[in-house]
């Protein structure tokens, strides 16, 4: 597979949302404090019991489709990976509230593509995104249930910064996880062939 990356306007949300993002939870990450907080955060990875589907384009409210109406996203930016002339994959990035910060809004690849090197591929477009507009940070928001994510993320180099198990009250038995990347200019040298499934 030879998997190329393309700038597109942000206008072309609807595109990007014909890749789903539904994925199976068979695990979940039980997040507990390391040192009474003082050493940061331990996650123990554990069955979920029973396995469910998460398709958080479900979600009243949510999907790349609607996001025109509920955001400003005239300074957004949109990645996306081709196979060919077929599309398999995206990233939306967002503006943060630090002006050298970008928000890592929405990844996805096609499920038959997961784990084959779509999604970093797709990550490493970001982080060049992100340097050429002078971003120096990349915030990333997953959720305990998304392990695939969090492993990816964490291959990525991203670094485990906030944990918040109140963030989502309709959803209770989700935390929050909110990662961390440090941008540096090297992002093209990399040769990580992992994908991900979405945030």
């Amino acid at each position: 597979m030879n998997v190329r990356t393309e700038v597109e306007t942000i206008e072309n949300l609807a595109e990007h949302a014909t890749i789903p993002v539904a994925f199976v939870v068979e695990r979940v990450l039980e997040v507990h404090e390391v040192d009474g907080g003082l050493g940061g955060f331990g996650l123990k990875d554990v069955p979920a019991s029973p396995p469910w589907t998460k398709d958080y384009d479900a979600i009243r409210g949510e999907g790349p489709t609607r996001w025109f109406q509920r955001f400003d996203t005239s300074d957004w930016g949109l990645v996306a990976a081709y196979d060919g002339a077929t599309r398999i994959g995206g990233a939306v990035i967002a503006p943060a509230v630090a002006p050298d910060e970008a928000v890592l809004w929405d990844l996805r690849v096609r499920p038959e593509q997961r784990s084959s090197g779509v999604g970093s591929v797709l990550f490493r477009a970001v982080e060049q995104w992100s340097l050429a507009r002078g971003g120096t940070k990349l915030l990333v928001e997953t959720q305990n249930i998304n392990v695939p994510a969090c492993r990816f993320y964490a291959r990525q180099g991203c670094q485990l910064v906030s944990v918040d198990t109140r963030a989502y009250p309709e959803l209770p038995d989700e935390t929050k996880l909110q990662w961390l990347k440090i941008l540096t200019p090297d992002v093209s040298s990399r040769g990580d062939t992992n994908a991900a499934t979405s945030t």
